[in-house]
């Protein structure tokens, strides 16, 4: 099976919609509205157009994710990173490496345009395989209350979350 990968374009977002919805329509720890939060993305300040990838195979979008700018806060400073979320692959086709693909194709792309993390909240048996650390090892905290072992981030460059600590800050797009 081919996969090829590339930056969503107006096109694709009523296949990406209805691919959303089914990857997560039997996802247990989900409000089954991922779709309308990438919506919500695409209009907002937070988007980056290079970060909405999508996968395909024989021409079906069988796959997409989405990278979003946000901001770890404290009192002294605000440093700029990435939100995973959400990825998703159609049912049929999860278990074959397609969200990997997603997830590595995205931080590279990421890194090219010079970010330097990225934060996610996840599965915690998923991706520490992409390099994923717990959030609290870096003093990064989300800003809701959500089990430790689900919140993660990944340095994208040497020392990418160096000095790095404070509360998540969301696109207000992630709680409308």
């Amino acid at each position: 099976m081919e996969i090829k990968l590339r930056q969503e374009n107006k096109n694709d977002f009523e296949s990406v919609f209805h691919l959303i919805e089914k990857a997560f329509e039997k996802e247990e720890y989900s409000d089954h509205k991922e779709q309308f939060l990438v919506e919500r993305l695409r209009k907002s300040e937070a988007f980056i157009p290079e970060l909405s990838i999508v996968a395909e195979s024989e021409g079906k979008i069988v796959g997409h994710i989405l990278f979003t700018k946000l901001k770890v806060v404290n009192d002294a400073d605000s440093f700029e990173s990435l939100a995973l979320a959400p990825v998703s692959v159609l049912p049929e086709f999860q278990g074959k490496g397609i969200g990997a693909k997603l997830i590595l194709y995205g931080h590279e792309i990421a890194k090219e345009l010079g970010c330097k993390s990225v934060i996610l909240l996840g599965h915690q048996d998923y991706y520490p395989r992409f390099g994923y650390e717990l959030c609290e090892k870096y003093n990064i905290k989300m800003p809701f209350d959500v089990p430790a072992e689900n919140c993660m981030a990944i340095a994208l460059t040497e020392n990418g979350l160096k000095g790095i600590s404070g509360e998540v800050v969301y696109p207000k797009e992630f709680f409308e």
